[in-house]
């Protein structure tokens, strides 16, 4: 169960959708993508909060799939990090009524909810 959630919490925020700007969009996939390649070229240029927690974030689940036992300090923690955006986006999405942000980053919202009260009821 907790692979299964830990898997869920990476696919559903790799879901996210952003608009900005004039005809400028993007799902955090795609912004990922463009992230890791410009890391490799210059690391400063992508220092930033919201650009390292909720990768670091990422990476911590990632191990956790790897764990025979996932760990449940990880995968709270990493799930945390993500959430430092993309409850930031949701809540971009719910002021400025932008259905579509809200509907691409709903099913994080719930499944890190899910998450985080599974791992509140159970002992480790």
């Amino acid at each position: 169960m907790k692979k299964s959630l830990n898997f869920s919490v990476l696919v559903t925020s790799l879901m996210a959708y952003l608009e900005w700007g004039t005809h400028q969009k993007m799902f955090l996939f795609e912004m990922e993508r463009d992230i890791l390649t410009k890391m490799v070229q210059s690391f400063s240029g992508v220092v930033h909060p919201f650009v390292l927690l909720p990768m670091l974030g990422q990476v911590l689940l990632i191990v956790t799939l790897f764990q025979r036992e996932p760990s449940k300090n990880l995968s709270i923690i990493g799930t945390i990090l993500i959430s430092i955006l993309l409850y930031f986006i949701f809540f971009i999405g719910l002021i400025s009524l932008h259905l579509k942000i809200i509907l691409f980053s709903l099913p994080f919202v719930i499944v890190s909810i899910y998450t985080f009260a599974y791992y509140k009821k159970i002992k480790q």
